[in-house]
């Protein structure tokens, strides 16, 4: 199959990927898409109320439909909720036909940034132990992305740079 040469972003909820992936795809010039934003756009509801009101399986599943959907657009950068990754269906079609990225951090990194965040429906209802369970569980998975990027000590921008040299030689050369 044709590889479709997407940016795919993934990691821990906090990571930055939405961030990210905005600043990646302005210096590219190529379309941005959020898979959480669409979901909440089309739902016309948060994350955290889907999760409340229709519960996790209902999400997943809106999840995986509005990601293959997504990622069969060329040429675009997407940003993936913080779950998608563990989706056998996504991962395989990203591992198969796209760059993916994985903005890794620090545990204790992340779990400043996510605690106390009403809007991540998981990381609120967990303390510290428990995430990092899920950060380890998650990371053993998000390992499997063709690019690893190890976010701490870089700025955005330096992020971007990284990503964006990658993409350019992979392309040209892989």
């Amino acid at each position: 199959m044709e590889s479709k040469e997407n940016i795919v972003f993934l990691g821990m909820m906090g990571s930055g990927k939405t961030s990210i992936g905005k600043l990646t795809s302005k210096k590219l010039n190529l379309q941005f898409y959020d898979v959480d934003q669409i979901i909440e756009k089309e739902l016309r509801m948060s994350i955290s109320d889907i999760f409340e009101k229709k519960g996790e399986m209902f999400f997943r599943d809106i999840e995986e439909k509005t990601t293959l959907k997504i990622l069969k657009k060329k040429k675009i950068v997407v940003s993936l909720g913080g779950g998608a990754f563990i989706n056998k269906k996504i991962r395989d079609e990203i591992l198969k036909n796209h760059f993916s990225f994985w903005l890794n951090w620090n545990s204790k990194t992340l779990i400043q940034r996510i605690q106390n965040n009403k809007k991540r429906p998981i990381a609120s209802k967990a303390n510290t132990n428990e995430l990092i369970d899920l950060i380890k569980k998650r990371s053993i998975i998000y390992s499997r992305s063709k690019f690893k990027i190890n976010c701490e000590q870089l700025s955005k921008n330096e992020i971007v740079n990284k990503i964006i040299y990658i993409y350019e030689n992979k392309k040209t050369f892989g």
